[in-house]
């Protein structure tokens, strides 16, 4: 008898996110709604990631106001989005009550399916937020972030997923955010996975395409027991983004296993961001090619992408190459941390640093709370002469406990700074958007009025501006005009370095 392998697809969030430097307007999106309402999925993953980000940052756009009409467009589907547990959608720990109030109102808003990770799979930097999701009567996926190192098996994957289901996740992802993931450890992992879990424990795949390999990982995934695959649509897929949905459906065509997807509606989807892609072609990753060296490096293909290009720009185009075999080194120092937001673009930029300066002269506040403990535990130790550079660094200790145990209460402060922001509506939503970017928000607030800015231009053209790019709001690095001088962005932080000719 055929088996139903359910399907998500990520037109609406990863795959724009992945190919588009998350560019894309809600008003180039709302063509396709109808289409993909009634198309069959599991769930359309619509939200978070780095496009709350970026709406702010780039669209003028109200990302709460986003959720809300892709939840009156597609009232038959799961609406799904990607929190980084403990950090919400911003790049560092919250304190409990906000994580409470942010999953609440997301629920509210139209948020059915919440796919929770932590960067380094530190599940208490994801408890929280499955508690709140619970309550919030939504679903709640718990998620392991694939990676592979000396510490890293069969074993370790399976082991975490059964915390997970401990937790009371309602179903795990096994995510692979830099197509790392090769057939017989999909296999592996998944099978473990249900042997472990308990058949009934539904199984969800995530991988991006950029190595060339994990379609057929999906498929030895499904013939291992996966319940859920994660695609885009054809339009927006490859490269540095995902696998196409149409090739899984006829992948699955004369096997013992099937969708129940209606290929008519995705080809009008699949026709209107046709339609909509060329408008984007300034923020088109460049990065379309398999690259089988992200084995190695294990940086996610679009942040090469943006290395590569920022470097060539600063002049400095021949140290890539220094870059990719450096990061491996600086990830081991660091226990092996899934590379991943933030923790990618975190030991991405201390690798340039490193490259740039002078192995560990320069210490980014960042990587140093990474080194003592303020992002989380790490899977394997960490190099004690590195930490003790990054003590001196910071003048901090090391931490053992949960980084958000250290945090006071924060809501009402929040509330109140927000408050005193020109535009902002008082609602819980803005207070989140302002304790999330409030480096960002004063400026949305002020300008939210005038309506979406969208990016798009017919041919192709983006309008000029002066903040930062998508590197920016990925938390990768961005030029500032001398040639020798660096602006690294995290987030809402900002470190300026200045390198002296050689």
């Amino acid at each position: 008898m055929s088996r139903l392998v359910e399907v998500t697809d990520l037109i609406l969030r990863d795959a724009h996110q992945s190919l588009l430097a998350t560019r894309m307007s809600t008003e180039d999106m709302l063509g396709a709604c109808p289409d993909l309402d009634r198309a069959g999925y599991w769930s359309l993953e619509c939200w978070g990631g780095a496009t709350y980000d970026a709406c702010i940052r780039f669209l003028n756009e109200d990302p709460w106001e986003r959720l809300r009409t892709f939840r009156r467009l597609m009232p038959n589907s799961r609406l799904q989005m990607l929190l980084r547990g403990q950090n919400l959608l911003g790049y560092r720990h919250y304190a409990d009550e906000v994580v409470d109030r942010f999953c609440e109102r997301a629920a509210a808003n139209g948020i059915d399916v919440f796919r929770i990770f932590d960067a380094l799979n530190d599940i208490r930097n994801m408890e929280r937020a499955i508690t709140a999701v619970k309550k919030a009567g939504k679903h709640a996926q718990g998620t392991v972030c694939y990676t592979i190192s000396p510490v890293h098996t069969v074993e370790t994957f399976v082991d975490l997923a059964l915390q997970l289901q401990k937790l009371g996740c309602d179903s795990i992802c096994l995510k692979d955010m830099a197509a790392l993931l090769k057939p017989q450890p999909a296999f592996d992992i998944v099978r473990g996975i249900k042997k472990a879990c308990g058949a009934n424990m539904p199984v969800h795949v995530h991988t991006h395409a950029t190595t060339g390999v994990t379609l057929v990982s999906l498929q030895k995934a499904i013939e291992a027991g996966a319940d859920m695959v994660d695609t885009a649509i054809s339009s927006l897929c490859l490269g540095s983004g995902h696998n196409p949905t149409e090739s899984l459906v006829e992948m699955l065509e004369g096997q013992p296993y099937h969708s129940r997807l209606d290929l008519d509606r995705i080809a009008r989807a699949r026709r209107h961001f046709d339609q909509v892609k060329p408008n984007y072609e300034s923020f088109m990753s460049a990065y379309q090619t398999v690259d089988t060296r992200i084995f190695k490096s294990q940086i996610p293909g679009g942040m090469i992408s943006n290395m590569e290009n920022q470097l060539r720009e600063q002049g400095a185009g021949d140290k890539l190459e220094q870059v990719l075999e450096e990061v491996p080194k600086v990830r081991q120092a660091a226990g092996y941390p899934p590379l991943v937001t933030p923790s990618s673009q975190i030991v991405g930029t201390q690798a340039v640093f490193n490259v740039l300066m002078g192995t560990y002269k320069v210490i980014t506040s960042e990587f140093a709370d990474l080194m003592l403990g303020y992002y989380g535990t790490t899977a394997a130790e960490k190099d004690p002469d590195v930490v003790q550079k990054a003590q001196a660094s910071s003048d901090k200790e090391s931490i053992t406990c949960r980084p958000a145990d250290l945090l006071n209460p924060e809501w009402a402060v929040l509330r109140s700074e927000a408050l005193e922001l020109s535009g902002c509506n008082g609602s819980d939503e803005d207070v989140l958007t302002y304790a999330m970017f409030p480096a960002t928000a004063p400026k949305f607030f002020s300008e939210r009025a005038q309506g979406a800015n969208s990016v798009a231009r017919p041919g192709g053209q983006a309008p000029v501006t002066t903040q930062p790019d998508a590197a920016a709001q990925a938390g990768e690095y961005t030029e500032i005009p001398e040639p020798v001088r660096y602006l690294v962005t995290l987030g809402d932080r900002t470190h300026t370095v200045t390198v002296e000719p050689m």
